[in-house]
């Protein structure tokens, strides 16, 4: 059965800057090319969105919060005053792990009694419980809980909390539900931003409020200005692209000031992240933030506690740092074996689906109790992506079933959900992610639901895989110094994808390369003006572009790719997809 189309399509801009504006692509200049590329992008403000404004200059009256952080800032100086304890109870994923860092750090040099609180994926589950607010006030006895990247959708536990004497700050940026808590103190809920993000601004902005009123020593004043500068920026990167919000506005401006801090970084845990990693001579993009550093962070809040994450990244340690780091390594080893096993589970689980040549289902859910719940994120994440549809993985844990879901193209996964929250113990995420818990008793009862309700919403439409190109450009005009002009787009990233390209091409060579040849170069010129060769690369598409030819002239969509390797810089594309065409 069919199971993936691809197409290309050029949106409506692009149309008519192709028809009217671009009619001679030959004569076409790396500028125009570039305007072609920020109008693609829905970009009005070319100044703002190539020189974006230093995060240091938000304020929370931007996003219309003065009035909440007038409340924040006078509980926390009566707190501080009396020298009552606060925890920083944050996510343990990379997002939250990073903002927490940042909220935790920051009021611990504003001298505050400060203890940070990541909760156990397994025992306490995913944002406030009851179990994790119990274990709170019996560790800790706080009269402030201030949550990092969750909070949004915790009405009942906050409730719980509020009754027992703990105030509570709720700093998120997830969907916000019909229902929101009624009882925080205060809420600052950004969606824009990520949840590394918010906890940046909540943290520089009680900064600036306590150092205005003289509330801060000079060393320690100097630190945290350096470090909002700086360090600060780097963590916020982190979870930003760990979280894939879109790079976008206040987003655009913390990732873009970010990486750019990563090549001074003096933080001795990202240090010994990127050292371990073995990246300590690359450039650091999204790319080595993405599929490099946060995983690490991200393994141990999967396989076993966060809290040494944020160790690793609070730490002063040379010595301690070497060792998280090397123990984050390792964690992040396994889970990539685990994930192996259970995506190859998972597939045999939908080819059984497939059996007796069936039409597969618009939505795919998955079950097994084995599967590590850390995990079910990751499973669900290769399913859609093989299969090109929305996937839930479950597995049973604590008398639960507990679900992580993807989506695909514009389907809104939470709010599908939501539509059954009345069956499910908690929901929660955001339009192309989220989990939940049910009971074992109604699982069942759940996944038919779900399943009925997508087969009328979701249809075959829905379920293509657009690529979506922003120019058709012969290879003629493609050189180093086009896409070294288009770097000023940068970074790029979920809202501001790599700029793509369609390009008729004819193969000159072809060669196969990996451990197990599972990579694809070919040598391609122009196919019908003259070119320099340029390299071109697939990855994992051996088995699928095995019919290509020497000689064949192919229509390719494609990214530019700047290789820098021991001081040299070579240019090549990486193959989104081809099209086979007649000589």
């Amino acid at each position: 059965p069919r199971i993936r189309t691809i197409y290309i399509w050029y949106n409506g801009s692009m149309k008519i800057e192709w028809k009217k504006e671009i009619k001679d692509t030959e004569n076409i200049s790396n500028s125009e090319i570039v305007h072609i590329l920020l109008k693609n992008r829905g970009v009005k403000d070319e100044k703002s969105f190539l020189h974006p404004p230093h995060p240091s200059l938000l304020t929370f009256t931007d996003f219309k919060l003065k009035a909440e952080f007038a409340k924040a800032v006078e509980l926390l100086g009566e707190i501080r005053e009396r020298k009552q304890m606060i925890v920083v109870y944050t996510d343990y994923d990379a997002d939250g792990i990073t903002g927490g860092t940042i909220v935790w750090e920051t009021l611990n040099l504003l001298g505050f009694h400060v203890m940070p609180y990541v909760p156990h994926r397994k025992h306490e589950g995913y944002g406030f419980s009851i179990k994790g607010i119990d274990n709170v006030i019996k560790e800790f006895n706080p009269a402030l809980i201030i949550s990092v990247d969750h909070g949004i959708s915790a009405r009942k536990q906050i409730a719980y909390a509020d009754s027992r004497g703990v105030k509570i700050i709720v700093t998120d940026h997830h969907l916000k539900p019909e229902d929101p808590p009624d009882k925080t103190y205060a809420t600052f809920h950004i969606p824009e931003l990520s949840g590394s993000g918010v906890g940046y601004l909540f943290a520089k902005e009680i900064f600036e409020y306590f150092k205005k009123n003289n509330s801060v020593g000079t060393g320690r004043d100097l630190s945290l200005h350096n470090n909002f500068k700086s360090d600060y920026l780097t963590l916020a990167s982190i979870g930003t692209i760990a979280d894939l919000v879109p790079l976008v506005g206040p987003s655009r401006s913390i990732v873009y000031y970010g990486l750019a801090a990563f090549a001074k970084v003096k933080r001795t845990g990202i240090r010994h992240i990127i050292k371990q990693a073995g990246i300590e001579e690359k450039i650091i993009t999204p790319y080595e933030i993405g599929f490099v550093i946060a995983p690490r962070i991200n393994a141990v809040g999967r396989l076993e506690h966060a809290i040494d994450a944020l160790r690793l990244l609070c730490t002063t340690s040379d010595e301690k740092a070497k060792a998280l780091a090397s123990r984050i390594g390792s964690t992040n080893k396994k889970r990539q074996d685990l994930v192996v096993v259970a995506v190859k589970e998972a597939v045999e689980q939908v080819e059984k689906k497939l059996a007796g040549n069936k039409k597969l289902p618009p939505l795919l859910i998955l079950c097994n109790p084995d599967w590590n719940e850390g995990i079910i994120g990751l499973i669900a994440s290769k399913i859609t992506e093989k299969y090109n549809r929305p996937a839930i993985a479950m597995t049973k844990s604590d008398g639960y079933w507990k679900g992580s879901a993807r989506s695909f193209n514009d389907f809104h996964i939470t709010d599908f959900l939501r539509t059954e929250s009345e069956m499910l113990h908690g929901v929660g995420g955001h339009k192309l992610a989220a989990g939940f818990s049910v009971e074992e008793k109604k699982k069942d009862l759940l996944i038919k639901k779900l399943e009925t309700k997508a087969k009328k919403i979701l249809k075959e439409k829905n379920l293509e895989r657009i690529i979506s190109a922003d120019l058709c450009i012969p290879l003629s005009k493609v050189h180093m110094s086009l896409a070294k002009d288009m770097e000023v787009l940068a970074p790029f990233g979920m809202g501001n994808p790599y700029p793509k390209f369609v390009s008729m091409v004819t193969v000159l060579e072809i060669k196969l390369f990996g451990k197990k040849y599972e990579h694809v170069k070919l040598l391609v010129k122009d196919s019908k003006t003259y070119s320099f060769p340029l390299e071109m690369i697939a990855f994992h598409k051996a088995e699928e572009y095995k019919i290509i030819e020497k000689g064949q002239t192919l229509q390719v969509v494609y990214e530019l790719d700047i290789n820098r390797w021991n001081g040299r810089e070579s240019l090549r594309g990486k193959i989104i997809t081809i099209q086979l065409r007649n000589i």
